[in-house]
């Protein structure tokens, strides 16, 4: 709390121009060395900044992955709608290595859809398509139209 009100305050200073961070400047050019700064040796030091840049290098990685499995499900909907295809997609999944798929989650939405759209495409989807149908009411516009059409003609032709 009290290097908070001081940072506050040294800011307010500065932009007074009143001089307030001289202190500061101080205090930090008294450790020059980083490992000294935070507290460690030299070793524990280097041993810090590997580990760092290793969970570094395993969030890139992840995020890499992660794009690349976008990428490969914009490429997946492309090609099922007959889209163009992009070029930044490719390169996406290329950086990644190639050995990207599309994740389990949506590989199941994905063969439940294509399933699903199969079934209909298939004759006895369309048998049960047609029996979902309202053959009633058809069958009454059906007639209804006819006896219009009866009625124009009757009207407009002196034979009948």
């Amino acid at each position: 709390m009290a290097f908070l009100m001081k940072t506050m305050i040294s800011n307010q200073m500065k932009n007074l121009g009143l001089g307030g961070g001289s202190e500061e400047k101080k205090e930090e050019g008294g450790a020059s060395d980083p490992a000294a700064a935070r507290g460690m040796s030299r070793e524990e030091y280097e041993e810090y900044q590997k580990q760092i840049i290793e969970e570094k290098m395993e969030r890139d990685a992840a995020f890499t992955q992660r794009k690349a499995e976008r990428a490969c499900l914009r490429v997946h909907l492309r090609e099922k709608y007959r889209l163009p295809k992009s070029e930044m997609d490719e390169d996406q999944i290329q950086m990644a290595g190639d050995d990207v798929d599309l994740p389990e989650d949506l590989r199941k939405m994905v063969d439940e859809d294509q399933e699903e759209e199969e079934d209909k495409d298939s004759i006895l989807g369309q048998l049960q398509n047609l029996q979902s149908m309202d053959l009633d009411a058809i069958k009454e516009k059906a007639q209804a139209t006819f006896s219009e059409i009866k009625q124009t003609a009757e009207q407009k032709c002196a034979v009948m």
